[in-house]
């Protein structure tokens, strides 16, 4: 995809030392902008080739304290937010602080930094969700799985979800306080990338392997809609993937009738940021 040019433009992407997210690097790189690659193993950001101005800085989602480090050591303005990074279908475990690990990493770590960071970002906010949202459900009183009996498949969806409600809320909340950001969401369709062999079973992933080369696309591909997301106009609040849903060109698109929940999203807003400590930032607010 040919985006307009980026020069001039500071864009951060997280989990873009690979997949999706060092396609999306590479791509603004190309198109003139200063891209910040925020992982979680620098060696590999470092190892990653993103060619164009460029720099790696540690970023483990994981971790709260991380999160809080990246956005305090953050100076100056930011004209776009890539939260790209995730893990799907893993088996059960929990983050540094104990949540949920698709929730934890997928959602919570992307709230916080996007709260953190929201003071200084002057253009917009991109966070991927996927297909799987329609698969997924809110369970409010145990969003940390920790009543009900782990499903990884589920609780993926459950983070992906949370994705989409997140940017619904965002949107509400900066257009409440006057504020110009947009908040958008993207899903690449079906990409063929490392996200999809981590299951910890080999049935699993030898049926995503299957899938990855039969209905996957390259990670450029996947990308597209990201791309697409963060670089066109756009309103506020759009939904953007492949307009046939696993292939095609990036259009705005559908999404389940609880990614749409005005009150669903207000209220695990509040409980992301009762979980996490971090809320919009009071000086952005009406």
């Amino acid at each position: 995809m040919i985006i307009p040019d980026q020069t001039g433009r500071t864009a951060v992407v997280t989990g873009a030392n690979s997949g999706l997210g060092l396609a999306s690097a590479r791509a603004l790189a190309a198109a003139g902008a200063h891209v910040v690659l925020a992982v979680r193993d620098v060696a590999k950001g470092e190892a990653a080739d993103v060619p164009g101005d460029v720099e790696v800085r540690r970023l483990d989602l994981a971790d709260l304290e991380s999160v809080r480090g990246f956005a305090e050591a953050w100076t100056g303005e930011l004209d776009l937010l890539i939260n790209n990074a995730g893990i799907m279908a893993v088996p059960a475990g929990v983050t540094v602080d104990g949540f949920e690990l698709q929730f934890g990493t997928n959602h919570l770590g992307h709230f916080a930094l996007t709260n953190l960071l929201l003071p200084s970002i002057t253009d917009r906010v991109v966070t991927l969700s996927s297909l799987m949202h329609r698969f997924g459900s809110i369970a409010m009183q145990d969003l940390n799985w920790q009543q009900r009996p782990y499903n990884a498949e589920r609780a993926y969806g459950q983070s992906k979800l949370s994705n989409l409600l997140f940017t619904l809320e965002l949107q509400r909340r900066l257009t409440a306080a006057g504020s110009p950001v947009r908040a958008l969401a993207a899903h690449p369709g079906w990409a063929a990338t490392n996200l999809q062999s981590h299951s910890g079973s080999r049935v699993k992933d030898g049926a995503m392997a299957l899938g990855n080369a039969v209905l996957g696309g390259s990670a450029d591909r996947g990308a597209v809609p990201t791309l697409y997301a963060a670089t066109a106009d756009l309103p506020g609040g759009s939904y953007v993937g492949p307009r046939y849903g696993l292939v095609g060109p990036p259009a705005r698109v559908s999404r389940s009738k609880g990614a749409k929940d005005l009150d669903l999203a207000r209220r695990l807003w509040e409980a992301s940021a009762e979980l996490t400590g971090i809320d919009f930032p009071a000086s952005l607010r009406a």
